[in-house]
Formats: C-alpha cells, structure tokens, sequence
C-alpha cells in the first residue's frame, strides 16, 4: 500500500511540476529581454523528442495518465521557441518548423517501424538537446537567461519518471 502511494505521489507531482516546468525559463526570457545563451537548435531537438514520444503513446493506445504531461510541455516549448525566434529576429522561421513538426507527426505513423525507430532514438534525441544546450552557454559564455530552476525542474521530472517506471 505505501509503495503504491508513494508511486502516485511520484506521478502527480511529476504531472504538476510538468505543468509549470518552463515557466520560469520564459519568465526570465521575458524580464530580460533577450535570449541570450540559449539555444534555439537545443530547443527544436527537444520539442522533436517530446513530439516523438507523444505520438508514440497514442499509437499504441498507452493510458493517457503515462503521457498527460507531455502536451503541455510540448505547449510550453513551442511558446519558448518562439520568444526565442522572436528576441533573435528570426521569426520568418516559425512557419517552417511548424509545416517541419506538423508534417513529421503525421510521418511517423506512416509505418510501424518508422515510429518504433523514432522511439528507440528519443534518448540520443533528449541527451543532444542538452548537449547543444550546454555547447551554446559554452560559447556564449552567458547563463544570464538560463533558468537554474527550469533545469532542476526537469532533472526532478526525470528522476521521478525513472524511479517509477
């Protein structure tokens, strides 16, 4: 019974803290005006993994309580990509990752293996997005509008996924 608890704690304060994962990166954006020492193509690569995954679970029919958190921060990145688009002037941008996202959901159900493939590489996928994260405040040397709490955030989702699944 106190496993099974704590394994519902787990998953609702995974669920919660998914809901407000990002908030504080885009506060920060925000306040500051700038994007700076962020990284767009880290960004993309995470929203492409998330995209992944989602469809991947609803193609299977997987319950909706093991992927309810990830419309929202798939919801969440894309408003981060675009202040980022934004604060870069890169705006014209958008157009084309939302015809490249759009167009590849429907792709990836095209055939059976094409979906599993994509699902074996969402690790590769999440691991060089925060490479590329980490490489962009390398050369920027500027964490000025990186959120440390968008980062522990995540490293709490994380934690709380694998220790529960």
């Amino acid at each position: 019974m106190a496993a099974a608890a704590a394994l519902e704690l787990a998953h609702w304060s995974t669920w919660a803290v998914c809901a407000v994962l990002k908030l504080p990166q885009l506060a920060a954006v925000l306040a500051a005006g700038s994007a700076r020492g962020l990284s767009a193509g880290s960004l993309r690569l995470e929203l492409a993994g998330f995209l992944v995954f989602l469809r991947y679970q609803i193609y299977y029919s997987y319950p909706l309580q093991t992927y309810l958190e990830y419309p929202i921060l798939i919801a969440q990145d894309v408003i981060l990509l675009l202040i980022i688009l934004h604060f870069s002037g890169n705006m014209k941008q958008a157009l084309l990752y939302a015809v490249t996202f759009g167009g590849g959901w429907y792709l990836l159900t095209l055939r059976k293996w094409i979906i599993d493939l994509a699902m074996n590489l969402c690790t590769l996928i999440s691991a060089a997005s925060k490479l590329a994260q980490l490489r962009c405040l390398w050369q920027t040397k500027d964490s000025g509008e990186v959120s440390a709490l968008t980062w522990s955030l995540s490293a709490y989702t994380c934690a709380s996924k694998l220790w529960a699944t």
